[in-house]
């Protein structure tokens, strides 16, 4: 999967998508130290070790650097930057239950505007999978020659090597 790359002095306004989902309960907001341990399991028991590891990593930023989307107190989404590689987006995921609300795309871009007032002027989206969304959301262009960038030979845990097995069966 290639990477793509993000212009941040370009980025669509947010504001207006943050009033829906807030309108719905939703709120879009920099995860809190106090809950770590809450928010590396809920993406450990939902997207893998792998993902949970990044997120993990997102925690030992100052500022914080991962997103939630709460609703009623609980995690309905999360989004991370600078954790596997500087000025990398991701990973990012939404709970089955509550995706198709917008919640993705409003993470992304509250990432990428943290991105943005760190001080960079472009975002590189690693190992994409849904490129359209990207593309869509962010402005995204993929890079060429870039696959498998910084995400070759690497260790994959049972969820993942499960859920390859089953795509290639």
């Amino acid at each position: 999967m290639a990477d793509m790359l993000v212009r941040l002095y370009d980025l669509p306004d947010s504001a207006p998508m943050r009033r829906v989902l807030a309108d719905a309960g939703i709120a879009i907001r920099r995860a809190m130290p106090y809950e770590k341990r809450a928010v590396v399991g809920w993406v450990e028991d939902r997207f893998g070790q792998s993902w949970a590891c990044e997120c993990d990593v997102s925690f030992s930023s100052r500022p914080i650097s991962c997103y939630l989307a709460t609703r009623d107190g609980r995690i309905a989404g999360f989004g991370c930057h600078d954790s596997t590689c500087a000025n990398f987006f991701g990973p990012m995921g939404v709970d089955e239950d509550a995706r198709g609300q917008g919640i993705g795309a409003a993470l992304l871009l509250a990432c990428l505007e943290a991105m943005r007032a760190g001080g960079y002027g472009y975002a590189i989206i690693g190992g994409v999978g849904p490129r359209e969304f990207y593309a869509r959301v962010a402005g995204a262009i993929e890079i060429p020659d870039s696959s498998p960038g910084i995400y070759r030979d690497r260790l994959r845990d049972d969820k993942e090597a499960d859920a390859e097995e089953g795509a290639a069966g």
